[in-house]
């Protein structure tokens, strides 16, 4: 990322939460926004940082804002100068965790790798993922994100994420790392996990589980169109559209919205992944929707008028 974009970023998300941005500098932030595609990517990631961070910039504000008018113009600009240390800082650093942006591997938002490991194995990543590999001790850890892992031989690779460790061996699985927990999905062979207490149990192919700090959750039958995006696609079966939706923005930058009378209407069918316009743009025609692109990377479906 260039550090003159996430610094303007970072100097454009101070002057808001000052609470001193004009009209024009609310039409002068949306041309910034709009004049480059990298521009609104940071400006994304500095609205997410912004939520992380929610207290700092909201007391330097205030403090601002609580004094007398002759020294309000200095205090507010060293407000600024304060409030833009800590995005500037963080977009610099790709604003992710820093396990995330030190990982060996990792996928932006939208990408996804296919990888080959020792001994025939196979590692896929899904968007906005984040990994550690010891292939010296036959490691893989999942910091963020979904991954499968296909491993044919007898040689075990172990997968650690944050809420438990998996032992593969002829087997291969998939894996998504959520907020509260993971979902395992067994598609052949069977994976031997342990949870955060040390209990062991065997998960066959066919199932999936919940795996999260109670430890390894009831089986259940997956549904494997759950993991078409292994093969760049995602598909719905007759799947409500909210549903459908929240899925498909983990694929694209920026912001996606809807209007809630949206959320129950139906969509079937397969969906490549490498155009998500395209994707809205066929829903929009199969539904009697309208797309409404602000920018690129803020898109509003509703329903026509």
């Amino acid at each position: 990322m260039n550090r003159e974009i996430a610094r303007a970023a970072a100097q454009w998300l101070a002057l808001l939460e000052s609470g001193a941005a004009t009209e024009r500098d609310h039409v002068a932030l949306q041309h910034w926004r709009d004049s480059h595609p990298q521009h609104e990517q940071t400006w994304q990631k500095a609205q997410s940082l912004r939520q992380r961070f929610s207290e700092l910039p909201q007391a330097l504000a205030m403090a601002s804002l609580d004094r007398p008018q002759p020294g309000r113009r200095v205090l507010l600009k060293r407000a600024l100068g304060v409030a833009a240390l800590l995005p500037t800082a963080w977009l610099i650093s790709r604003q992710l965790p820093i396990e995330v942006w030190r990982a060996d591997l990792h996928t932006a938002t939208g990408e996804r790798k296919r990888l080959s490991l020792a001994d025939g194995a196979s590692l896929q990543l899904n968007t906005a993922t984040a990994v550690d590999v010891d292939l010296a001790q036959r490691r893989i850890t999942l910091v963020e994100g979904e991954l499968a892992l296909n491993v044919p031989g007898a040689a075990a690779l172990t997968l650690d994420t944050g809420y438990g460790q998996l032992r593969v061996s002829q087997a291969e699985v998939c894996v998504r790392q959520l907020a509260a927990g993971c979902r395992v999905s067994v598609l052949k062979g069977a994976v031997q996990v342990r949870d955060l207490s040390g209990r062991l149990a065997t998960l066959p192919g066919g199932q999936q589980a919940p795996l999260n700090a109670g430890g390894l959750g009831a089986w259940a039958p997956f549904d494997v169109l759950q993991l078409g995006w292994r093969d760049g696609v995602l598909t719905a079966q007759n799947q409500a559209l909210g549903d459908f939706l929240r899925e498909l923005a983990r694929y694209r930058p920026g912001v996606l919205r809807w209007d809630p009378s949206l959320e129950t209407l139906r969509v079937t069918g397969s969906f490549r992944l490498d155009d998500t316009d395209r994707v809205l743009n066929l829903l929009a025609s199969t539904l009697g929707l309208e797309v409404q692109a602000r920018t690129r990377y803020w898109v509003t479906l509703r329903k026509n008028a």
